[in-house]
């Protein structure tokens, strides 16, 4: 174990396992409060699976929207969330999410110093159910520079890489091939972050202003009990850690803990985004003393494509979004056939691709390709690949559609007839097969500014074409210890276990197999981390700003528009 920040001791107040967005700001909550607190990060880097998200955060009824002159509800949001869940999951942590959601983005701005960007046109991911709206419940961090906040602590915090640039930014810039990418070199070379990495920087620099303890390489491997209390946490060290108020676990999902995964999830992962610890640590923790456990076959699906990257030097899937989404492109399965709105979000869409064939005991859907045409990536390049570069190994090209099927294995006649009929309707703008490009969610990725009459398609016309394998993937599992709405573990009776509580991917998600919109994974996970802290401090889940507490961003390092540069 290596302490990076605060003070060693054998005993603190509160305990927190993991170091993701839902255990910061539960362990922010905390501190807040006067509470020593110990963060126990297992890897070597601090942030989890939320410091390489998107970062964003989906909260209805928000102060942002209603300061906007935005129309939202509650009454709606429940509505429309109960429809997105199809039924399933437990009104209390609905309730729990959905009442304390801004309450609990007030407290992080105003105690914490979080800074965030109000997306007021990004849609709902399923427009047509009840209570969904166009625009208005999701917010996202503002670009933050991290060196100047965290120092040297700002080389332990983990990060994806990825270029400091904010979705609003996207929608002005659209395609990767019209970013500013001199601007973005100038952006990291200062120290500015962005997305989940800029999230978590956040939380950090409010957890050192509060003086809390913060270690890595610290594996969370048993409770430690007293009379049915929780009272501390050992490592599989043998090191432990005595907790007075108590334990929040929050050390991520079990993803990649194959056999776990395989026995436990609705269908087999092929690819994950997130942390390579994510292996079930606090699922177990809490198992060994009782805990019950809820909505463990579900995860946060995503289709992927395998594509090289590695992250704690394991292969990790790449997030297919405007690779499918932009127009020009469409999925065929294995017959080579579009089976989908390649445009709809990518949860339901993943949904797809775990369809079974049942009369020919196989798969039905995968294997799955991206395919799109030369004119394509000259527009819009695919991923980091860009129009005459050499053609990566993860892309299959060849000069015509029925060379490319030979190649993907796939019936030639059914992808030249796919695309034919595709693009008979694309340049009207029409999809009457799977009506893509119908729905506020289509159009918003799409290009606004392309030739089309629909930004959500185009014709594939021009060789070489190419293809990019999909498969199943996720964010990372989504269910885990059941909790009250105040964050607390249950045991197999509903009843709370004293001194015990859990967030995140740890825990049963709030919103059961539903994933409403933008940032739905970040915005429940952090409001049962906020309830977590309130009710481990004695507090309750309202709160009121003492005069004279709001942090400044000065105090934090965010970085205004003027200082990230235009």
């Amino acid at each position: 174990m290596k302490i990076l920040t605060g003070t060693p001791a054998a005993q603190y107040d509160v305990v927190v396992v993991g170091s993701g967005a839902g255990a910061l700001t539960a362990a922010a909550t905390a501190a807040r409060a006067g509470r020593s607190v110990l963060v126990l990060e297992k890897s070597q880097l601090l942030g989890g699976t939320s410091a390489v998200s998107g970062g964003m955060l989906w909260i209805a009824d928000n102060h942002h929207a209603r300061a906007a002159g935005l129309n939202d509800s509650k009454p709606a949001a429940k509505d429309y969330v109960c429809a997105v869940a199809r039924g399933r999951g437990r009104e209390e942590l609905l309730n729990a999410a959905l009442d304390h959601g801004d309450t609990m983005l007030r407290y992080v701005e105003q105690e914490c110093g979080l800074r965030f960007i109000f997306l007021n046109n990004f849609p709902d991911y399923l427009q047509d159910l009840p209570g969904a709206v166009d625009g208005g419940r999701t917010v996202e961090p503002e670009l933050f520079n991290i060196h100047d906040a965290l120092g040297e602590l700002a080389a332990h915090v983990r990060s994806d890489g990825r270029a400091p640039f904010t979705m609003q930014e996207y929608e002005d810039w659209g395609a990767f091939t019209k970013f500013p990418w001199d601007e973005l070199v100038r952006r990291q070379s200062n120290g500015l972050v962005a997305k989940g990495h800029a999230l978590v920087a956040m939380l950090l620099a409010s957890l050192i202003r509060d003086g809390a303890t913060l270690a890595v390489d610290a594996r969370g491997h048993r409770l430690l009990a007293q009379d049915g209390r929780v009272t501390g946490v050992e490592l599989d060290t043998g090191e432990r850690f005595t907790a007075s108020d108590g334990v929040i676990l929050a050390t991520g999902g079990f993803e990649w803990d194959r056999a776990l995964a395989d026995s436990l999830l609705a269908s087999r992962l092929y690819a994950m985004c997130s942390t390579p610890s994510n292996t079930g640590d606090g699922l177990r923790m809490a198992q060994r003393i009782g805990a019950q456990t809820r909505g463990t076959r579900e995860a946060w699906w995503a289709p992927m494509s395998i594509t090289g990257d590695t992250r704690d030097g394991q292969p990790v899937g790449t997030l297919l979004r405007f690779e499918r989404q932009g127009p020009g492109s469409i999925m065929v399965n294995r017959h080579g056939l579009r089976f989908a709105n390649e445009s709809q979000n990518y949860n339901d869409l993943a949904r797809c691709l775990q369809s079974w064939d049942s009369p020919n005991n196989q798969t039905l859907n995968t294997p799955a390709h991206v395919v799109f045409d030369h004119g394509y990536l000259e527009r819009y390049g695919v991923l980091a690949h860009r129009a005459g570069q050499p053609t990566p190994g993860y892309l299959i090209e060849a000069p015509t559609l029925s060379a490319l099927a030979a190649k993907i294995g796939v019936p030639a006649q059914n992808l030249e007839a796919t695309v034919e009929r595709f693009n008979q309707y694309a340049v009207k703008g029409e999809d009457p097969d799977f009506g893509r490009g119908q729905s506020a969610y289509d159009k918003y990725w799409g290009d606004e500014e392309g030739p089309w009459p629909n930004p959500s398609l185009g014709p594939l016309e021009n060789g070489p074409y190419y293809a990019m394998e999909v498969v199943n993937g996720a964010f990372g599992s989504n269910g885990g210890v059941a909790t009250d709405g105040l964050g607390r573990a249950l045991d197999v009776d509903n009843q709370p276990i004293p001194g015990l509580f859990a967030a995140g991917n740890t825990a049963e998600n709030a919103y059961a197999a539903g994933y409403p919109g933008a940032g739905a994974t970040l915005g429940p996970i952090m409001t049962m981390g906020y309830l977590a802290g309130r009710t481990i401090t004695g507090q309750s889940p309202e709160f009121e700003s003492a005069a004279g507490r709001t942090v400044e961003l000065a105090e934090v390092g965010a970085a205004g528009s003027g200082e990230a540069g235009s």
